[in-house]
């Protein structure tokens, strides 16, 4: 079974998301035969390259329920292990750590991938890392297990940009206007940071499905409130 993750290394619902589908594959008898894969998604495409402090860009965007929103992701968080620090977060342009996370699966493999996707969401959301600085990518994805001379000289240029791109376009056309969004075996979607009970079931639907039994239920929940971040 494959499993496609569309997310943003800036949403924090794609962290606990994470967590919670982690959870459930743990828990899920097929799993040596379940291959996850993450996809680029950008929340706010035009986001700086200059980091700037998250709590004054929420609040700007959002207004004074920003403070609400983080405290509550804060708490929901704190259930599945992460820590989150939003006064330390930074703002900025996630495309450079997109382009890391490709470089990952193609020449190093989904699990190699996976692990650079939880590095890179714990630093922004709990270490206050510049996810766009050359450097601070550079020690993540050697962390990770990727060749710190192969990322130097990807990271350098504009390498993997426009398949990034064009994967971030094939996204929009699939209709994808949220995330985190889950699609398995490129037929089924479910959006959202679902309970670990939520997804534990639709993988266990859609192992049924692939042998011919029923189909799996769409969930969707579409705002930053309440499981999705949405553009």
């Amino acid at each position: 079974m494959k499993v496609e993750i569309y997310s943003d290394i800036a949403c924090p619902w794609c962290y606990i998301g994470k967590r919670r589908f982690e959870q459930a594959l743990a828990g899920f008898e097929g799993r040596a035969d379940v291959e996850v894969v993450y996809r680029p998604y950008q929340l706010v495409p035009d986001a700086p390259e200059t980091a700037t402090p998250h709590r004054a860009w929420l609040a700007e965007r959002y207004g004074p329920q920003s403070v609400a929103m983080d405290a509550r992701v804060t708490e929901l968080g704190r259930d599945e292990g992460i820590s989150y620090d939003f006064d330390t977060a930074l703002h900025v342009n996630t495309l450079r750590a997109h382009r890391l996370l490709h470089l990952a699966e193609a020449e190093y493999g989904a699990a190699v991938q996976g692990e650079l996707k939880e590095r890179l969401l714990r630093a922004h959301f709990s270490e206050g890392v510049d996810v766009a600085d050359v450097e601070r990518l550079t020690e993540i994805a050697v962390a990770a297990g990727l060749d710190e001379a192969r990322v130097a000289a990807y990271l350098a240029g504009d390498e993997g940009a426009a398949e990034v791109r064009a994967q971030l376009a094939a996204a929009r056309e699939l209709g994808i206007s949220a995330v985190p969004t889950f699609v398995f075996e490129g037929r089924w979607a479910v959006q959202g940071g679902q309970e670990t009970a939520t997804f534990l079931r639709v993988l266990e639907q859609v192992a049924a499905e692939t042998s011919g039994a029923a189909p799996v239920p769409a969930q969707a929940e579409a705002s930053c409130a309440d499981g999705a971040c949405a553009c």
